[in-house]
């Protein structure tokens, strides 16, 4: 009885112990700070809210690109003697890009977002971002059938849109980052799908993110802060849970994941430089299953967009869908041919000569003329003599007077089905309006990797 009665009072004992710990301040999952020494999401030490994931995860069609040093620029004779592409090794960092070009099934689904939540209200939003099919017509050549069918027809839903200037393509990166967010924070529980959103209250990142969204919030995360009335708060981008925005590569970007140098490299060793996406500098396929097919989808020579019927060589006269061929070795295809795709970058053709030698890139709104355009790098740099009232940019790039290069004119890269096969090299570089178009140019989405440099 007496040997009871211990055992009872120490269990008791025991059980008060656990409860008053319990009662008290836990130890926080996320750990403690180094600085201060107090837990984190601990209401009673302050509740500062650190999540438990680092990693971000890959947005819907990309593919990570681990980053790393390559020669940038020239590879191959310059059979038009060009001036604009100087070799020069360069660092980028890692990032994420869409495997394919975005098709037109994918830019249909935009142009449908749009008129569901815009409609007849602004119809102006809808024309500003449909495709010029109009692109397709040339005044000696039939191409009714492509300005007519070629965008909208489900036989060419998979292949790569076209008619998309600099500007269009941005506005839908930037759609996409929208949509992809808003389903991520459908997935944690936090939004419930909302088919009843208008002009006036639609989903956006950053509407979402100040708090001007007021959709069907279903609820917020944990919120540790012990002056929080209700114990939730709206997501911030430091819990982990949305994504960078979709974005068109850097030019040096889409050059260095186009080539795909980590499928002949070493020991920090480039075993063989590539003119093209692959080994060698034949056009045709050494697999034995598919010896003599083309690798790529470009004109071969004038006149002969496909080959011969029965023997066709790469079996497109226009663009081909966008999963054909074979992908280069970071798995991304048609980095070389089909169309060519719209990069970030402002053209210049000193750019080469200019460029940071990491995350190279011509496009910052106030550095656009930077030592090619300013006034440092005209011939009248006299800054005893400098008129504050000159505009010394015109001097070098007046549009459409001295130049067809502008601050508006961007750059564009790789082959295209209509090109021959030096512009299949991914050093190549020409430039558009950004308000232009072509039925030979796409594009495709790239996404910063945030932390870690090495691809997981």
């Amino acid at each position: 009885m007496r040997k009871r009665f211990i055992f009872s009072t120490i269990l008791a004992v025991f059980c008060c112990g656990i409860l008053m710990v319990s009662c008290g301040s836990k130890k926080s999952k996320a750990g403690k700070s180094n600085s201060t020494g107090w837990n984190y999401n601990d209401p009673n030490y302050g509740g500062f809210y650190v999540t438990q994931s680092r990693d971000q995860q890959a947005g819907p069609g990309l593919v990570a690109i681990e980053g790393g040093t390559f020669t940038m620029g020239a590879t191959q004779e310059n059979v038009y003697s060009e001036w604009d592409n100087t070799p020069r090794q360069v660092t980028v960092s890692s990032f994420y890009m869409d495997q394919t070009e975005v098709s037109n099934l994918d830019y249909l689904e935009y142009i449908y977002w749009l008129n569901r939540i815009y409609g007849s209200d602004y119809p102006e939003m809808i024309n500003r971002a449909l495709p010029d099919t109009l692109v397709w017509r040339n005044s000696m050549s039939y191409n009714e059938p492509m300005v007519e069918i070629y965008f909208r027809h489900p036989a060419y839903r998979d292949y790569p849109v076209v008619g998309v200037s600099w500007l269009q393509a941005n506005d839908y990166a930037l759609w996409r980052s929208d949509r992809v967010n808003e389903m991520l924070l459908i997935e944690a529980g936090i939004l419930e799908f909302d088919p009843n959103q208008d002009k006036d209250n639609h989903f956006t990142t950053d509407g979402y993110l100040d708090g001007s969204y007021t959709g069907i919030v279903l609820k917020g995360i944990e919120d540790p802060n012990p002056k929080s009335l209700t114990g939730e708060r709206s997501v911030r981008m430091e819990d982990g849970i949305l994504l960078p925005k979709y974005r068109l590569p850097t030019e040096a970007e889409w050059e260095y994941a186009a080539l795909g140098l980590i499928g002949n490299s070493s020991n920090e060793r480039i075993t063989e430089r590539r003119s093209y996406p692959w080994d060698t500098d034949n056009l045709r396929s050494s697999n034995k299953d598919y010896t003599g097919k083309f690798v790529a989808n470009f004109k071969r020579g004038k006149g002969d967009y496909m080959g011969v019927a029965g023997s066709l060589n790469d079996g497109a006269t226009f663009p081909a869908p966008v999963t054909s061929y074979w992908p280069n070795d970071f798995g991304l295809y048609n980095m070389a041919g089909n169309v060519s795709e719209w990069v970030l970058d402002v053209y210049r053709p000193l750019s080469f000569e200019d460029f940071n030698d990491q995350n190279p890139y011509r496009g910052n709104a106030e550095n656009l003329n930077y030592k090619d355009g300013d006034y440092m790098s005209t011939i009248q740099n006299d800054w005893n003599n400098k008129d504050n009232n000159t505009d010394y940019t015109k001097q070098m790039y007046d549009y459409g007077k001295t130049t067809l290069i502008s601050d508006h004119s961007r750059v564009y890269k790789g082959g295209s089905w209509a090109d021959g096969p030096y512009y299949l090299s991914p050093s190549t570089r020409r430039y558009l309006e950004e308000d232009q178009s072509s039925s030979t140019i796409g594009f495709r989405c790239a996404m910063n990797m945030i932390g870690a440099a090495q691809a997981k």
